[in-house]
């Protein structure tokens, strides 16, 4: 059964079209995840869909009685409202009765002595029972409790902006509704919340459309993605994993059906040269399918962000960690711990909110400095930190201004040299986008500004706290193909579990229920296999280990490689550079024959199993060479 129908859905804001004509329905079972670039609309369709825009063209039809309940990106707030009273603003008849409550509970501790406060407290409680609203109670406080929030009667003016949008969240998933629209939930959670959500989600009755650019919450959450690209809105049944390989398929037929159409018109093309006039019925038909083909040209996407950026070389002595501890007031954020950077480690943070992950990449870049120990960088070291927050934005500053701020020109991996305006086109910021004042700019567009600057320094360490915020999809995976060629030092704070899992080879661990920090080896799920007792020996746990306490010894399991396995080590890095060229040939084959389907199929098949076997061997040589390591440790011990 439908919930909702959008017909022919336009809106646009000045010269730039979020979407033209679109039309799609919600129906009660559906699940959806709104994906796309920044700037397509996204967060506006979710507003529409939820009555507070109204589109330029088209409508919507509900059916009677449909209750919706939104999310935004910027809940508004009481300020003076406790968390429970902000958590009951809805307007059913159990959130009415629960606010009454609430207030005759305060009202009566307040006043005692108030026979009137008391009787009217009295009266609410019996209300309440024969209501069976206890139960929506509970449900309030088990929530807020899964989300985090702990202190139910805290007034909302004492809350960090991350605790505000989890309390409106609350305050949505309690709601009752047909349709339930949410914009960017797991914005501002830690890795633990956002699982519990997704169960939540998947258990939950009733439609949902929510825009998240968490590719995992969207591939266990959703079973229908709706994408907007150019103005058009595309449907694609199943979640994420389904979507990125339909996509592929539309996106295929797209080019198929495109090259038919540039021959097709490359012949009309050459016919109309011959002079043909439109003297017969004949040649004026012919004409006129000319002028359709010529006008049927497919509008010209954003393309993809292009991320080859200079790199500046990066010395031995990288980023070293000294004993160095942290705490705001009374509240210790973590005790000493100690660490030095190799050269190519790709280091998640992770850990529950407000545990100290930003304030130790605070402490790396020195904008604040530790308590115990100290941070020292190498002399070679170059910072690139893309903060949460870009606070040097001038709303009424041009984008192009604030690029050239950094360079006006910037030398790319390859020699090429290319100007700001350059660099900003490759960052789909159109020429009126570059002349246009930042304020305009949507929230997405506003952190790829800020991405593109921090790159445009040239760093060799980026610090990226929660990069995923507010970045689309399509932008994210630039970014991690970009990291993959970074010849230099990663740290990030990311609630983004796809983007750990994608990115980093080491995590940072801040325990829950101590303020120690652990180093574990491998990406987000070794660490999750690990802490669910799945992990091997060379997954264990680097943990920190105070000056006045040596670390045990590591086991090894024999004293000597074999004469076998030490020329298996030998024989294996070019094994490894082998398969690699291969890998590279047939990329190359593969690019050549985009029209050849069976070829291309077949290709495909040599470099998935060629993936496979590289793979294995570069596990191999790392095991190898991670054993010879232990037992020259060993020897100097």
């Amino acid at each position: 059964m439908a919930v909702i129908a959008a017909e022919n859905l336009s809106k646009s804001y000045g010269m730039k079209t979020c979407f033209h004509s679109i039309a799609f329905t919600v129906n009660e079972t559906d699940r959806i995840g709104i994906v796309g670039i920044n700037g397509t609309g996204k967060s506006t369709l979710l507003k529409i869909l939820a009555g507070i825009e109204v589109p330029d063209e088209g409508g919507l039809v509900m059916a009677k009685r449909t209750r919706v309940e939104y999310l935004s990106q910027t809940p508004e707030f009481d300020e003076n409202a406790t968390v429970l009273e902000q958590v009951f603003k809805g307007d059913s008849s159990d959130l009415r009765l629960l606010r009454a409550y609430e207030e005759a509970v305060e009202s009566a501790q307040e006043n005692p002595q108030d026979a009137k406060a008391q009787e009217r407290l009295y009266r609410l409680t019996e209300e309440m029972t024969a209501g069976d609203a206890w139960e929506l109670e509970s449900q309030a406080k088990t929530i807020l409790n899964h989300l985090e929030v702990h202190h139910f009667h805290q007034p909302m003016h004492t809350l960090s902006g991350g605790q505000r949008k989890r309390v409106a969240l609350a305050g949505a998933l309690l709601s009752p509704c047909d349709l339930l629209i949410l914009d960017e939930p797991t914005n501002h959670m830690d890795n633990r919340t956002i699982d519990w959500l997704e169960e939540y989600l998947a258990r939950r009755k009733g439609a949902l459309v929510m825009v998240t650019h968490d590719r995992y919450f969207l591939d266990r959450v959703c079973n229908r993605i709706l994408e907007l690209d150019q103005g058009q809105c595309f449907s694609y049944e199943g979640n994420y994993e389904e979507f990125v390989a339909k996509k592929a398929e539309r996106m295929e037929l797209s080019n198929t059906l495109e090259q038919k159409r540039q021959n097709l018109y490359r012949r009309e093309l050459a016919w109309m040269r011959t002079g043909a006039k439109a003297r017969s019925t004949k040649q004026k038909a012919r004409i006129d399918r000319f002028n359709e083909i010529k006008a049927s040209e497919p509008k010209t996407g954003p393309g993809a962000v292009e991320l080859s950026v200079g790199f500046t070389r990066l010395g031995k002595k990288t980023i070293v960690l000294d004993q160095v501890s942290k705490s705001f007031g009374q509240t210790r954020l973590f005790d000493p711990f100690s660490y030095t950077c190799a050269s190519e480690d790709r280091i998640g943070i992770i850990g529950p909110n407000g545990a100290g992950k930003s304030t130790l990449l605070n402490i790396i870049s020195g904008r604040l400095a530790p308590d115990t120990g100290n941070c020292s960088l190498g002399d070679t070291v170059k910072l690139g930190y893309f903060s949460q927050e870009a606070t040097d934005m001038d709303p009424s500053q041009r984008s192009i201004e604030y690029i050239k701020e950094t360079a006006e020109f910037i030398r790319t991996e390859n020699g090429q040299l290319l100007s700001a305006s350059q660099m900003l086109e490759r960052f789909l910021f159109t020429g009126e986008m570059q002349y246009a004042p930042i304020g305009t700019l949507s929230g997405g567009e506003r952190r790829r500004l800020f991405l593109l600057k921090v790159l445009m320094e040239a760093p060799n360490v980026l610090l990226l706290d929660e990069p995923t915020n507010d970045l689309d999809i399509d932008t994210l995976k630039v970014l991690e193909n970009y990291l993959d060629d970074f010849k230099g030092i990663v740290l990030t704070v990311s609630h983004d579990r796809y983007f750990l899992d994608r990115v980093c080879n080491k995590i940072i661990s801040f325990e829950e229920g101590t303020k120690g920090l652990s180093v574990y080896t491998g990406n987000y799920q070794d660490y999750r296999n690990y802490r669910e007792g799945l992990g091997n020996d060379f997954e264990t746990p680097a943990k920190t280990v105070p000056k006045d306490k040596p670390a045990p010894a590591r086991r090894v399991r024999e004293a000597r490689l074999s004469y076998k396995e030490q020329l298996e080590l030998k024989s294996l890095e070019p094994e490894i550079a082998s398969l690699e060229g291969k890998l590279e040939q047939v990329d190359q084959d593969i690019s050549k024959n985009q029209t050849d389907f069976l070829l291309l199929q077949e290709l495909m098949e040599q470099k998935e199993i060629l993936e496979e076997t590289l793979l294995e061997k570069m596990e191999r040589l790392e095991f190898l060479a991670a054993f010879q390591n232990a037992l020259e440790q060993d020897k100097c011990q």
